[in-house]
């Protein structure tokens, strides 16, 4: 996307052109996504060392390359099978537009977040519908907080702290659960809004 309402880049390059630059580069991969019941969603995934290495760039770049042709806006490298503390988002435009501003739904740019850390900012949390690419087909209304800050490292080796509310403070925090091995249903306080979105909607027009 063309802009990052208002947060600045990570970097002038992003993790794609990153490994393209590196030795023995490999073109990046749709990757396989790991669905509800795997084991692997349901580990707690190992600290980065290194977030500069060759193989976190190329880890990032199949995770981007996957999020985007899943129609995604956030995933988790244990949704590929990785167990590591890495993490990507983007909210397009056209995404965001579907959100109510007020709910802090503006574009976000395309973010890489390694071993991230997030520190709430209240106590107030909403609840809000979710859905999760290692769920297919299904959504749920999750409680989050409404207002977080965010630490983490870029593939560059950068340091990134954002303060963020609403629609993209939902989003990290629901990727940095998969991280945990937690998925969105064991955050759920009702699960009658849980199910598949076709069967759903015939009743809930609003998902």
């Amino acid at each position: 996307m063309a802009e990052s309402s208002g947060f600045p880049p990570f970097s002038r390059k992003s993790p794609l052109e990153l490994v393209k630059n590196r030795p023995h580069y490999t073109p990046m991969a749709l990757r396989e996504i790991a669905r509800i019941g795997h084991p692997v969603l349901r580990k707690v995934a190992e600290e980065v060392a290194d977030p500069m290495t060759p193989e976190i760039a190329a880890l990032v770049a199949d995770m981007i390359e996957t999020m985007r042709a899943s129609e995604g806006v956030g995933l988790a490298a244990p949704q590929i099978l990785v167990s590591r503390r890495v993490l990507v988002f983007e909210v397009a435009a056209a995404r965001a537009s579907a959100e109510s501003e007020a709910d802090g739904a503006l574009p976000v740019g395309l973010t890489t977040l390694i071993n991230p850390v997030l520190e709430p900012l209240g106590e107030e949390m909403e609840l809000g519908w979710e859905g999760c690419l290692s769920l297919p087909g299904m959504a749920g209304m999750v409680p989050r907080y409404v207002h977080l800050r965010y630490r983490g490292v870029t593939p560059e080796g950068e340091t990134i702290v954002r303060d963020v509310r609403g629609f993209h403070a939902r989003i990290v925090q629901h990727e940095t659960d998969h991280l945990d091995g937690i998925l969105y249903p064991m955050r759920m306080q009702d699960l009658s809004t849980f199910g598949y979105v076709d069967e759903m909607e015939k009743s809930l027009p609003e998902i």
